[in-house]
């Protein structure tokens, strides 16, 4: 995975690919899908939700630029496995799950593999955490129809947002980062998610 997947396609940051490397992905999908864990593809985890490809896993976590001391808000965790990658790059890891079934069994997971630097809780990820504010790097794992406004307002100076935004007929996986007042924006490439749902997202179907 971590040769043919990634590096090949221009995920370059040794730490992302040791942590890629470390966390074994076929602990985070069901079991009907575990021969399938490695390949390059979105996966479903049940509730509508999918667990995302390899690469898009670490091209979110080569955007946030991490470093080990940033504290990370999570949207959408799902199975709890971008969870466990960004838990070996940051400090601590609060993911925000909104079907409280993956939730549980993400904590379950996570708990089983000793990873204790990361926090999940079950609510509306699309408004994320003001009372926990700022994050030195948001991740949000589906698409939102626009910029997250409160999301960007809750990301520290200096700090960076990596979010799929809908685009006409695709998804575009976009890192914005804060400097001051200003947001700079850049866009890594065409994606495709599952939708943000939520106040600051799409309405529930």
């Amino acid at each position: 995975m971590v040769e043919r997947q990634l590096r090949r396609r221009g995920i370059g940051d040794e730490r992302v690919l040791a942590a890629m490397a470390a966390v074994p992905r076929e602990r985070f999908v069901p079991a009907a899908q575990q021969r399938r864990a490695y390949s390059d593809s979105a996966l479903p985890i049940g509730a509508g939700q999918t667990i995302s490809q390899p690469w898009i896993v670490a091209a979110i976590c080569q955007a946030l630029a991490l470093r080990g001391g940033e504290r990370v808000l999570e949207v959408g965790s799902g199975s709890g496995y971008s969870a466990a990658v960004l838990a070996r790059l940051a400090a601590a890891v609060i993911g925000v799950e909104r079907h409280e079934s993956l939730a549980a069994q993400a904590q379950h997971t996570l708990a089983e593999l000793g990873i204790g630097n990361v926090e999940l809780l079950v609510g509306d990820g699309s408004r994320g955490l003001p009372e926990r504010a700022p994050f030195e790097a948001i991740a949000v794992h589906a698409t939102a129809p626009a910029p997250p406004r409160a999301l960007l307002g809750q990301l520290a100076d200096d700090g960076r947002l990596v979010a799929p935004i809908a685009a006409e007929g695709i998804d575009l996986l976009t890192v914005f980062r804060r400097r001051g007042e200003e947001l700079l924006r850049e866009e890594i490439g065409p994606c495709r998610f599952v939708p943000l749902i939520g106040e600051e997202g799409y309405a529930p179907e």
